[in-house]
């Protein structure tokens, strides 16, 4: 199928790698589907940072799609990695779980109460549930089932054939000093390694004894361990003798045969590579040093008679809020987490506006209220034809694939205006649909189903992210002691709000409304521009609104103003302002 061509000055990053996979592909395997991969290790909570090495694939993915290509995303599942450490804040995870460290993470047990069978089970069933909400579409591939099926016997039997070659690759790099640790950061400022939990975390490249060089390690008869040690091979019967050091069992196998070991990761990754004719993958920054095992894979592909794979190195993720997050223990947020609060759109958006090369940030503080904001005015600008090219491709990403448009949300209320609702009426459905149905009666909301799942979205950032003491809680009964205090000026300011509530009850009348009082007051026009205005009108108007969360709510701030009052509502509002 001929490329596609695009325009690199009015396209965006996934079209120009799409233009690159599609010509590689019919280099390399022409008539056959694109192939592009990503791995994931279910080692522990597959965070944020994880997914960049989901979405980077899928969007290119998508594109090649789009222009009518047959593409394969392979998700490799590293469930056949050893189980490293017992990860921190695992609910139904104790201690004891760290005498299955060795074992491969499908022999671990799942967390207590779990409804699946095995470690490896437990955390990659909440990723696949997360992805599907994404629209992300792959090919999931176990690699217990590839080793164990003996589904890459030949590969095993041909690095083992090869093994010195491989050695001399690997020894190139043996002696490079490995780059330092990066510091820990602040929670707040944290920065998920996108390779992290990933296949590709693992340096193992294999070890040398008195028998030579081994690229593949046994797991244990015995003890299920990979604490073991090849002592013998012999090329011709393929007969491999190992020893655990954990336990002290010891047997000899037919490699040819055996079906419970795999090739260290250098090797591994590599080979599936050459075994899948992988033409796009990405890699984590962690492998733009020599002797990583993206580096040192491009060299050892060459063994099992394939190429490289094409595709860039990507940053990291970052998490805004993450020290106030309740819903992900252990720290690291995960997808499952951000889709608790925030639409599938725009998750996918974050990830298709930049570069892989480019770090940014997912908000679960209130700078997600800005982000949606962003949305909503893209939203915008594709509707009406005025989106740059490279915004509107982006958005086109988030909203669509290949397969069709993901689900949304009939009627987009503002995310601010909806986390106000929710915050104010606590769960209390036909009160959040009183008050949605105000904002405007031009063309009031008839149900609360048309503002999910955004509604529903938002309510979630408010009970899980919110701390307890920043929750709105409107007064019960007026402050006499406040109102009685207050001077002529200020019961003026209240009067005229009261008066014009009636006409201007809609979300826009009531911005109008509030913000004319202090404008009026002083002598001019409620409809006067800030052009029009001195600098005082601003600070009459922040005093004028700390008034009314005061008499309100008993606080300096709150949500925004017209929000809480139409929550409020006028009858209500009327007696808290003392009429």
């Amino acid at each position: 199928m001929p490329i596609v061509a695009q325009s690199t000055e009015t396209t965006d990053w996934v079209s120009r790698f799409a233009d690159e996979v599609i010509a590689e592909s019919e280099r390399r395997a022409p008539g056959k589907p694109v192939v592009v991969a990503s791995g994931l290790s279910p080692s522990g909570p597959i965070h944020l940072g994880n997914l960049r090495e989901v979405m980077t694939p899928h969007l290119v993915a998508d594109e090649v799609r789009r222009r009518g290509h047959e593409v394969r995303h392979l998700i490799s599942w590293d469930d056949y990695d050893r189980y490293r450490k017992v990860p921190a804040g695992i609910a139904g995870v104790d201690e004891s779980w760290a005498e299955h460290i060795g074992k491969p993470l499908t022999s671990v047990p799942a967390p207590a109460g779990s409804a699946y069978p095995n470690w490896a089970e437990h955390f990659k069933a909440a990723m696949v549930a997360s992805l599907a909400e994404l629209g992300v579409e792959f090919d999931g591939i176990s690699q217990t089932e590839q080793y164990t099926s003996g589904v890459y016997r030949e590969q095993i039997l041909h690095a083992m054939r090869h093994r010195q070659d491989i050695d001399a690759i690997l020894a190139q790099y043996r002696t490079k000093k490995a780059p330092a640790k990066k510091s820990q950061k602040p929670v707040d400022e944290a920065e998920l390694e996108a390779a992290e939990g990933s296949g590709a975390a693992a340096e193992d490249d294999g070890s040398s004894g008195s028998a030579g060089y081994f690229p593949y390690k046994p797991y244990c008869g015995n003890c299920e361990k990979d604490l073991t040690t090849v002592t013998a091979y012999d090329d011709d019967s393929t007969e491999l003798t190992y020893a655990c050091t954990a336990c002290g069992f010891s047997e000899t196998v037919r490699l040819s045969e055996f079906n419970r070991g795999k090739l260290v990761w250098k090797v591994d990754w590599p080979m599936r590579w050459a075994y899948e004719g992988v033409i796009f993958e990405p890699s984590g920054v962690d492998h733009s040093s020599p002797g990583s095992s993206f580096q040192v894979g491009g060299q050892i592909v060459g063994i099992f008679g394939g190429q490289q794979p094409i595709g860039p190195m990507y940053a990291f993720v970052g998490i805004s809020g993450m020290a106030k997050m309740s819903s992900s223990k252990g720290g690291v947020p995960t997808p499952a987490d951000a889709l608790q609060i925030m639409e599938p759109q725009l998750l996918r958006w974050l990830y298709a506006r930049r570069r892989p090369n480019q770090s940014f940030k997912i908000a679960f503080d209130q700078e997600i209220q800005r982000l949606y904001d962003e949305w909503d005015r893209l939203d915008a600008k594709v509707a009406d034809g005025s989106a740059l090219p490279a915004d509107a491709a982006a958005h086109s990403r988030a909203v669509r694939t290949a397969a069709g448009e993901l689900p949304r949300t009939p009627r987009p209320l503002p995310y601010r205006t909806l986390a106000s609702v929710a915050d104010i009426t606590a769960g209390h459905e036909d009160q959040a649909l009183r008050i949605l149905s105000e904002l405007d009666p031009a063309d009031p909301l008839t149900e609360l189903a048309e503002a999910r799942p955004r509604y529903d979205k938002a309510e979630a950032w408010i009970n899980t992210h919110v701390p307890a003491d920043q929750r709105t809680i409107v007064r019960r009964e007026p402050d006499a002691e406040l109102l009685k205090s207050l001077d002529e000026q200020g019961r003026a300011s209240l009067r005229l709000l009261l008066d014009g509530l009636a006409d201007h009850w809609s979300l826009d009348g009531l911005t109008h409304l509030v913000y004319g009082v202090p404008k009026v007051q002083a002598g001019f026009s409620a409809d006067a521009t800030p052009k029009e205005l001195p600098p005082e009108i601003k600070t009459a108007q922040r005093s004028f609104f700390a008034l009314l969360y005061h008499l309100l709510v008993g606080r300096d701030t709150g949500p925004r103003l017209p929000t809480l009052l139409l929550a409020v509502g006028q009858e209500r509002v009327r007696t808290l302002l003392g009429e």
